[in-house]
């Protein structure tokens, strides 16, 4: 990855800041089984150009405007094999896309107590040739097909995203914040694992993939103590989200060109609650962080519509962090975090046909893995501190007392007792001691 950036200013008033990004993401994986060999690839490219201004009306007024324009590639995945008797080799073709958008955002100081922030973004999204497009019947048979040269848009989609933050202050120490804003994603990741792989699949809007819609609202309650050297809040959120994406039963996503008529569709919620208390100023600084939440999905294909979590929802999430300034050089640092395993899909049992045992699955993410903590520890030293340069040396441990906190679980027959399933925890990262140097000038 890599950017550019340039910054000009027309006056006293009006600014503008243009960036150019370039990112390239790709994997290569091997496997070997006995003499047979197997290459995946896959990857994910982007061109992206922001051009963002900010003009100063006046003391309570600033108004910030801009475009961005984004050229995608995707390389769905290719692979290589040395015995086609054991797997063929197969390359499915680039996809293009282009992504663009423009926003008007205003901030108003109403009065001394009361600021407000709102805008408007419209995004838009376009899926482009060369490429093939099918349809399907409710069999995920093909029953059509149409191709588009280079360059020909084949599919577009685009909308508004309303935003609005409204901040209040109650007093000198405390304040309420309000807020809504609508987001448009037009990229998707496809993973049907416990874990998160690098062959997990990004795939994009088009003609049979609607983009994800979230509505967010947030209310929050902000209160500082001591002379500010305490900060603290409490925010309460909810979030509409239409058009989610999952795979449906027994869905083969890897290297398949109609993966599209592997998904299936629906909507979901996200809700929750988050405390956080910061320590500012003194020998010892530091935070708490804890949220309560909770995110579902309802698909009609999925367990007959009723809601279930998602991989990612995490009912507690906990993070303790504490710095202690040894000496004007030296300081000292512990974290510890905690939360809630993530919901996934095991098999909750099975049956044998013609000798082969196959996994039988009740409901989607119906369990859960082992819940996650570790705590790092860290110490920096100062090296030199001038006014064009300064340097620091800084040494960590990670996961300190070693938690073996699973990765992935995945199922095998016991070697010792060929008719007993055992689950096999995969644990990475036990302790990681590390040493860097940084410096800026």
């Amino acid at each position: 990855t890599g950017t550019l950036r340039w910054n000009h200013v027309f006056g006293s008033k009006l600014f503008l800041n243009s960036s150019f990004i370039f990112s390239d993401y790709d994997y290569n994986i091997g496997y070997r089984v006995s003499d047979n060999l197997m290459e995946i690839e896959s990857g994910i490219k982007a061109l992206n150009l922001k051009e963002d201004f900010q003009y100063f009306i006046n003391a309570r007024h600033n108004l910030k405007f801009g475009v961005n324009a984004i050229r995608h590639t995707f390389s769905p995945g290719e692979v290589n094999s040395n015995n086609e008797e054991f797997i063929k080799s197969t390359v499915l073709n680039d996809k293009h896309a282009l992504e663009g958008a423009a926003y008007l955002s205003h901030s108003w100081k109403v009065s001394p107590s009361f600021n407000m922030t709102y805008g408007l973004r419209y995004s838009s999204f376009s899926s482009i040739g060369p490429d093939t497009i099918y349809s399907y019947n409710e069999q995920d048979e093909v029953i059509d097909m149409e191709s588009y040269s280079r360059g020909e848009f084949i599919n577009s989609k685009g909308y508004l995203e309303p935003r609005i933050t409204l901040n209040y202050m109650l007093n000198g120490m405390s304040s309420l914040k309000a807020s809504y804003a609508r987001n448009a994603q037009y990229l998707h990741l496809l993973s049907n694992s416990s874990a998160s792989l690098p062959t997990d699949l990004w795939i994009s809007s088009c003609k049979n993939v609607k983009p994800q819609l979230a509505d967010q609202v947030a209310l929050g309650y902000f209160r500082n103590f001591r002379n500010n050297m305490y900060e603290s809040s409490i925010e309460v959120y909810y979030k509409r989200l239409q058009n989610q994406i999952d795979y449906q039963n027994g869905a083969e996503i890897i290297l398949n060109k109609h993966v599209e008529s592997q998904l299936v569709f629906g909507k979901g919620r996200a809700y929750g609650m988050e405390l956080f208390v910061k320590k500012n100023s003194g020998r010892l600084t530091g935070w708490v962080g804890y949220t309560l939440s909770k995110t579902e999905r309802s698909i009609d294909a999925i367990d007959h519509g009723a809601w279930y979590p998602t991989r990612q929802d995490r009912t507690h999430d906990i993070s303790i962090v504490g710095i202690y300034q040894l000496s004007p050089k030296w300081n000292v640092s512990a974290t510890w975090v905690y939360n809630t395993g993530n919901a996934v899909t095991f098999p909750s049992g099975k049956y044998v046909v013609e000798g082969f045992t196959v996994p039988a699955y009740t409901s989607r993410n119906g369990y859960r893995m082992p819940d996650y903590h570790r705590m790092d520890l860290g110490a920096t030293c100062i090296l030199k501190k001038r006014k064009r340069f300064e340097s620091s040396l800084n040494f960590s441990i990670y996961n300190v007392y070693g938690q073996r906190n699973p990765f992935s679980i995945s199922f095998r027959e016991s070697e010792t007792n060929p008719g007993v399933t055992e689950a096999v925890r995969l644990s990475l990262f036990q302790m990681v001691p590390s040493v860097t140097y940084n410096f800026k000038f």
